[in-house]
């Protein structure tokens, strides 16, 4: 036999999540627990744990005893969020404009890249730091954002996550009737109290609900719909650029980037600070040549390294600047700054723009130490892992416009260094050799220096020290 009403004190019930909670002491008809339950009030709320709940389940089953059936806990969604914020910046980086490559819904695993924060200087990858699922982006794509700032929320799953689905979500197998009985449809509340039920003369049994039909399996297809476009516009590259002219006499604004942007103010800057001024030369490469194919399968054997022409300019170039400090150093305000190191940048064209890497101490280096770090250099600007560290600094440049058929022009100056030097293509040319004409791979060489420190002697004078390194390499080894 039942009672119709609580018992004026329940028992202590112990939470799954380890909470001792009371329901206050409120005596009501059993019949209106009954009505609230089917008022949607499926949860009684703890006061001493707004996060979680208890399921009211069966609490309208009780016998004599007071024993009790149907209590549960349940966490809240909050705890199975991640928010990624912004990775750290370097200390010369307080802001960029954040990119995403994927979509909301898109799944991904722990490290895979969510999108990228485009600096002045280089991109940094904002990556996932659990597997889930996208849920929201706190940031719209193209914005600025800052160290720290909150960018996108991840539901974690705990699974290995993809970049996007590959298989439809198979159905779950039906529950057993104990289980299903704690999910029972919710009605819409009623106008009216229901009427006080019987009271049964034996234990009540508790019946299953009907089984909720699963939800039809999506597609895989409905992932990539999301990122198609409503239209078939013109095809665009690196930055939205159209490839080709279309004959719609259309115009399509870009907004530039951090990197483009830095770019056009360096070079600017020094268009307007110094007072540049370019000197030319041009350099047999047949003995250079000549060596290269002579030992180059021993160097590579040796060394691991291919052998190339920039190392023979490099270790030139360093030779000269030893010979000829003034090239090396730099005006800060009123006073001349003489360094006795060289870093030489070498600039890298990238898909994003100009970078250009720093290689340390190139007057200790030999053939192979170069060779060696700029593929090292090469190979990170390849795949945008260059690091703040890796740009910064630099006293001289060499910029190697050879590579792309440039027969010759006048490089600008890399701030805050005071010369440049510029490759260009080996082009075979007759010249004059010991009083005939000879066919002969020539390059152009030019070198462009702030005319405030630099005079045009000492200009020509080390353009030429380039010069004689690079035909006659035994000038460097007898360091003439």
């Amino acid at each position: 036999m039942f009672l119709q009403r609580l018992p004026s004190a329940l028992p202590r019930f112990t939470a799954s999540s380890g909470l001792s909670c009371r329901i206050l002491q409120n005596q009501r008809p059993l019949s209106k627990i009954r009505s609230l339950q089917a008022q949607n009030a499926a949860k009684i709320c703890l006061y001493s744990r707004p996060v979680r709940c208890l399921s009211l389940g069966a609490v309208n089953r009780y016998d004599l005893g007071g024993s009790h059936r149907g209590f549960q806990t349940s966490v809240s969604l909050c705890e199975n969020i991640k928010i990624v914020e912004t990775p750290p910046f370097a200390e010369s980086v307080s802001e960029g404009d954040v990119r995403w490559d994927k979509v909301i819904g898109d799944a991904v695993a722990e490290d895979d890249v969510i999108g990228e924060i485009e600096t002045d200087k280089t991109s940094i990858a904002v990556t996932s730091p659990v597997s889930g699922v996208i849920v929201e982006f706190l940031v719209e794509d193209g914005s600025t954002v800052i160290a720290g700032q909150q960018l996108v929320k991840i539901e974690i799953t705990g699974g290995a996550g993809s970049s996007k689905a590959a298989t439809p979500p198979t159905a779950q197998p039906a529950a057993p009737p104990a289980a299903a009985a704690k999910e029972e449809v919710i009605a819409p509340p009623p106008t009216t109290p229901p009427p006080i039920p019987p009271v049964p003369a034996g234990p009540m049994t508790i019946h299953a609900a009907p089984e909720i039909p699963s939800r039809p399996a999506v597609p895989p297809t409905a992932t990539v719909q999301r990122k198609a476009a409503p239209s078939t516009p013109p095809p665009s590259g690196p930055g939205g650029v159209p490839l080709k002219a279309t004959g719609t006499r259309t115009e399509q604004r870009v907004k530039m980037s951090r990197m483009r942007q830095r770019i056009a103010q360096r070079l600017k800057d020094a268009q307007n600070v110094h007072a540049m001024l370019t000197t030319f030369n041009e350099i047999d490469m047949s003995t250079v040549m000549d060596m290269r194919k002579k030992f180059k399968d021993e160097f590579q054997k040796k060394h691991g390294v291919k052998m190339g022409f920039m190392s023979a300019f490099l270790k030139a170039s360093a030779h000269a600047l030893c010979e000829m400090p003034v090239v090396n150093a730099v005006i800060d305000d009123l006073e001349i700054v003489y360094r006795d190191y060289i870093d030489i940048s070498v600039a890298v064209a990238t898909p994003k723009g100009l970078v250009v890497p720093v290689l340390r101490n190139v007057e200790a280096m030999n053939f192979a130490d170069i060779e060696r770090g700029l593929g090292e250099l090469g190979q990170k600007a390849s795949t945008g892992n260059l690091a703040i560290e890796d740009m910064d600094g630099g006293t001289f440049t060499v910029s190697n416009g050879g590579v792309f058929g440039s027969l010759y022009g006048t490089p600008i100056i890399n701030p805050p260094q005071s010369a440049i030097l510029g490759m260009h293509g080996i082009f075979d040319r007759p010249v004059a050799i010991n009083g005939k004409v000879e066919i002969r791979p020539m390059m152009y060489v030019a070198l462009t220096y702030d005319h405030r420190l630099i005079d045009g002697r000492e200009a020509v004078s080390f353009l030429r020290k380039i010069k004689s390194g690079v035909e006659d390499p035994h000038t460097l080894l007898l360091e003439l």
